[in-house]
C-alpha cells in the first residue's frame, strides 16, 4: 500500500510552509532517515527526512510552492515490492482535511463566479494583470499559485493550458512546457480594445512595481521576510513605542574582558564586549523585574527568569535564538551559547524551540559602526534594547575634559507595559552592571 508523506508541522504555530527544494526525484529510493526536502518556514529553512522506506512514486506538490497547509499531502512512496506505475493521486475528497490553500481573492472569485456570470472576475483579474481565473463556461481553472505567478509575468494564456497536476491542476513544469513550445500569449490573444488601453495603462506609474527606464531585478520574497513585514508592521502601528537612550562608558568593561580573555586563552573561550551586555541585561531584569514583562489584553506577564533574544543578521532577514535562562549564566557559558546559536542560524540549522518564546531582546550593531539607532520591538515582548558601536568622547570628569570610550543604548518600550520610570530604572541598572563590570560576577 502506498505510503503518503505530509506537510510536516515544524513548529507548533506553523499552519503553512513553503515547499522550498526536493532533494529527490520520482524514481529514487528512499531509507528511513534520508532527507528528501526542504520546508521555508517563517524563521528558517529546514530539511524534511523520510520516516519510511521506499520509492517515490509521485511528487504532488512542485518545488517553490508557497503556502502549503500542514497536513497536506506532498507526495507518496510505494513499498517494497510494489508497482510505482500502479500508485494513484489521493482523490480530492481525499485531500479536503487539507486542501491547498487558495489567495483570499481567489476565494472571493469564485463565489462571485458562483452568484453571477464571471464577466466580473475576469475583468477584476485582468486589471490585476493576472491570468483569467476561468474557462470559457465559468469553471475555474485550477493551477498553483507559482504557476499562476509564473504565467502572468509571461504572460500565458492560463486557459489554453492543459494541467499534469494532482486532479488536472496546472503547475511549473506545465508553464515551463508551454514556454517551450511557444504557446500563444495571453496578451497576444488579448481582444482590440484591451490593447488600446495599453497607452493609458503605461503612463501611469504603478505603486508597486519597476519603472520602464530603471533597470532592475525581481526577487520572490522568502517566508522569513514575510514575516518580518508582517509582524514589525504590526508591532509599529499596534504598540505604542516610547524611547530612553543612556550612555555608558566602556574603559573598565575593555580592561576587564582583556583580563578574563587573557587567563581564558587556553581554553579556546575569547569573551565579546555583547557577551557582557547580555550579562548585564539579564542582571538589570532581575533587579527591575517590571521590565521583563509583556502586555496581554486584559492581563501582564511578568517573568521570573531573563530570556534573553539576541538579533542575528542572516542572508535574506533576521532571527532572534533565545539565550535562556541568561541571569544564571556565567559569561563563558553565555559565550558558548551565543556563538553556537549563531553558527546554526547562519547556517540555516536553528530549531524552533531555538528561536521561541524569549522575555527581552537585544540588538546590537556597534559592530557596524553604529553610534545610536531605535529598534522595533519585537512583539509579543514589552522591550528591545538596540546597542551603539564604543567610541572614544569628550566626557566632562571632576570638571575637567577628559577622554573615555562610550557606547549608547537606546531602549523601546511598550508603553502598555512599562512606563518611563521603568524604563529609567532599568537602563541605570544596566549602567552600573557595564560601568563597573566587576558586579556581574558577584
Amino acid at each position: 500500500m502506498a505510503i503518503e508523506i505530509f506537510m510536516p508541522a515544524l513548529s507548533p504555530t506553523m499552519e503553512k510552509g513553503t515547499l522550498a527544494k526536493w532533494l529527490v526525484k520520482e524514481g529514487d529510493t528512499v531509507e528511513s532517515g534520508d532527507v528528501i526536502a526542504e520546508i521555508e518556514t517563517d524563521k528558517a529553512t529546514m530539511e524534511v527526512e523520510s520516516i519510511d522506506d521506499g520509492t517515490v512514486a509521485k511528487i504532488l506538490v512542485d518545488e517553490g510552492t508557497d503556502d502549503v497547509p500542514v497536513g497536506q499531502i506532498i507526495a507518496m512512496l510505494a513499498e517494497e515490492g510494489e508497482d510505482v506505475s500502479d500508485i494513484e493521486a489521493p482523490s480530492a475528497s481525499k485531500q479536503a482535511a487539507a486542501p491547498e490553500k487558495e489567495p483570499e481573492g481567489n476565494k472571493l472569485e469564485d463565489k462571485k463566479d458562483e452568484e453571477k456570470p464571471s464577466k466580473s472576475s475576469s475583468d477584476d483579474k485582468s486589471a490585476k494583470g493576472e491570468s483569467k481565473p476561468s474557462k470559457a463556461d465559468g469553471e475555474r481553472i485550477k493551477a498553483s499559485p507559482l504557476a499562476k505567478r509564473i504565467a502572468s509575468q509571461e504572460g500565458l494564456d492560463l486557459e489554453a493550458l492543459e494541467g499534469t497536476g494532482p486532479n488536472g491542476r496546472i503547475v511549473k513544469r506545465d508553464i515551463e512546457a508551454a514556454l517551450e513550445k511557444g504557446v500563444d500569449k495571453a496578451s497576444e490573444a488579448a481582444p482590440a480594445k484591451e490593447a488600446a488601453k495599453a497607452p493609458a495603462a503605461q503612463a501611469a506609474a504603478p505603486e508597486y512595481g519597476p519603472h520602464a527606464d530603471i533597470p532592475y531585478r525581481e526577487e520572490r520574497l522568502s517566508g522569513m521576510r514575510k514575516t518580518i513585514a508582517r509582524r514589525l508592521t504590526e508591532s509599529k502601528t499596534t504598540v505604542p513605542h516610547f524611547y530612553l537612550t543612556i550612555d555608558c562608558e566602556l574603559d573598565k568593561l575593555l580592561a576587564q574582558r582583556k583580563e578574563l580573555n587573557t587567563k581564558l586563552a587556553d581554553s579556546g573561550v575569547k569573551l565579546s564586549v555583547n557577551d557582557f551586555i547580555i550579562r548585564a541585561t539579564a542582571l538589570a531584569l532581575k533587579k527591575v523585574p517590571a521590565a521583563n514583562v509583556q502586555f496581554a489584553g486584559d492581563k501582564m506577564y511578568w517573568y521570573e527568569r531573563a530570556d534573553i533574544s539576541v538579533a542575528v543578521a542572516i542572508d535574506g532577514g533576521l532571527v532572534t535564538p533565545v539565550v535562556r535562562g541568561a541571569d544564571n549564566m556565567g559569561l563563558t557559558e553565555i559565550s558558548n551559547t551565543v556563538k553556537d546559536l549563531a553558527t546554526r542560524a547562519r547556517d540555516g540549522k536553528l530549531m524552533p524551540e531555538d528561536y521561541a518564546g524569549g522575555t527581552f531582546s537585544i540588538s546590537n550593531l556597534g559592530m557596524f559602526g553604529i553610534r545610536e539607532f531605535s529598534a522595533v520591538i519585537n512583539p509579543p515582548q514589552g522591550a528591545i534594547l538596540a546597542v551603539g558601536a564604543g567610541e572614544q568622547r569628550a566626557v566632562i570628569k571632576d570638571g575637567a575634559v577628559a577622554v573615555a570610550t562610550v557606547m549608547s543604548c537606546t531602549m523601546s518600550c511598550d508603553h502598555r507595559a512599562i512606563d518611563g520610570a521603568v524604563g529609567a530604572e532599568f537602563l541605570a541598572a544596566f549602567k552600573g552592571y557595564i560601568e563597573d563590570p566587576i558586579t556581574m560576577l558577584l
